[in-house]
């Protein structure tokens, strides 16, 4: 390990280039004392025409915005609430990719890495460094970039995984700034019975993936009397916290990292990141692996459960987007969906409220105009809403359109009965 020599967060950005694309670690790991270092070499007039490559962000982010236009131009690889207004009024992008891939991106030089800007926890005695709640795609940014700079943060903790030498680094910054946390609103009564219709397709010894939110707390509530549950995921939160601190999450059925949970990013509670500090029943690994449908297919029972923005009648399910609004971002849906349908015994479920906040359907006859198709028919297994739950596997489009109809909001099927009927013409009034 060579010296550890500091820098300030000045000093290590002018390595940066006009025209340059840089990473960024994501969610609760921005390195935020690096992009106001950037913004002030951005509003001296020293750089122009640079490219934000990242996961979802926490925090603000000057790198989307009006004012630095044809200065800074953000191409996240999913949309986050502080950068989707300015996406959908083009003054930022979103680069489709899935998540498993975004490290391929970086990796078989299909897209640029210029500068990777990262934070780290304190080294270790053999001078490695976690990537703490963020590991991502940022190991193989490092990897592939001209120039590494780590942002070392006594908050960021330990995690174990896949670690990276601080002999990586062309520069060191040092900064205390606590990480961004998320407190979850409490579930709503609809949330809590779609958790309850989700639970009940989860059989003890499963192996589950879910995100982050309400939705996902909801569910995690309603495993609370399920047993030896494991965890492969992208992203974990308090509510699987919460199982694992109860003893239902140990692991224990996995076949592949058996006790151990396994993802490659967080958002959450103080509590979160603390419990992942040091603890060796915690792996964050690169997004690589935890996003493998070949990896995730070995654990058996893997239950792969996701959300949309609308679900068609034949089972095309929009998740990035509402109509050519850009919503979220492709992220790990369809590499989980493929994986736990590999799975022995595993199950691909979708699920959501049958209606949005302000009323209008969510199962729909017809995708909106422009909607993104993010898992395909095919691919489309269980369904969820709060009235119940449906698998589309082996059915045909019109017996599809009879079961989801039968999940759809009450006072929405008789509109989405006459839909169909107009799609599909008068057998579909003999289809049960």
């Amino acid at each position: 390990m060579k010296e550890i020599r500091y820098v300030s967060a000045d000093e290590a950005v002018r390595v940066v280039r006009s025209g340059d694309h840089i990473h960024l670690s994501s969610v609760a790991s921005v390195p935020h004392i690096l992009i106001q270092a950037l913004c002030r070499r951005a509003d001296a007039g020293e750089v122009e025409d640079l490219h934000f490559h990242h996961f979802h962000t926490e925090g603000p982010a000057p790198y989307s915005e009006p004012r630095y236009e044809g200065i800074f131009f953000d191409q996240g690889f999913f949309v986050g609430p502080n950068v989707r207004a300015n996406v959908n009024a083009g003054y930022a992008d979103y680069l489709p990719v899935h998540l498993g891939e975004s490290q391929k991106l970086y990796r078989s030089g299909a897209l640029r890495c210029d500068v990777a800007m990262v934070q780290v926890s304190l080294p270790d005695g053999n001078g490695m460094v976690s990537l703490g709640t963020s590991v991502d795609c940022s190991i193989a940014a490092i990897e592939s970039t001209k120039h590494a700079i780590a942002v070392v943060n006594p908050n960021v903790p330990f995690a174990y995984g896949d670690l990276v030498s601080i002999d990586a680094f062309e520069y060191l910054v040092q900064d205390d700034t606590p990480l961004v946390t998320k407190d979850f609103a409490e579930p709503t009564p609809t949330e809590v019975l779609i958790g309850k219709n989700c639970a009940e397709l989860v059989p003890d010894g499963a192996c589950i993936q879910m995100g982050i939110g309400a939705l996902p707390n909801a569910l995690a509530a309603q495993l609370k009397d399920h047993r030896d549950l494991g965890v492969h995921t992208e992203m974990f939160a308090d509510g699987i916290l919460r199982l694992i601190r109860s003893g239902v999450v140990n692991g224990a059925n996995k076949k592949i990292d058996r006790g151990q949970v396994v993802a490659s990013f967080l958002l959450g509670s103080q509590d979160v990141y603390s419990f992942i500090d040091r603890n060796p029943a915690v792996a964050m690994k690169d997004i690589k692996y935890t996003n493998d449908p070949w990896i995730i297919a070995q654990n058996p029972l893997m239950m792969a459960i996701n959300s949309a923005t609308e679900v068609d009648l034949t089972g095309q399910i929009s998740a990035d987007s509402i109509g050519t609004r850009i919503f979220s971002g492709t992220g790990g849906q369809l590499d989980f969906v493929k994986g736990a349908t590999m799975s022995e015994g595993g199950k691909s479920v979708t699920a959501f409220a049958s209606r949005t906040n302000k009323g209008k359907n969510k199962i729909v006859s017809h995708l909106n105009p422009g909607a993104g198709v993010v898992t395909p028919r095919a691919d489309a297994h269980w369904i969820v809403t709060e009235y119940g739950a449906v698998d589309l596997y082996g059915k045909s489009l019109q017996e599809r359109a009879r079961l989801l109809i039968s999940i759809a909001h009450p006072d929405d099927r008789e509109m989405l009965e006459r839909e169909a009927f107009e799609r599909f013409g008068p057998h579909f009034l003999r289809v049960r």
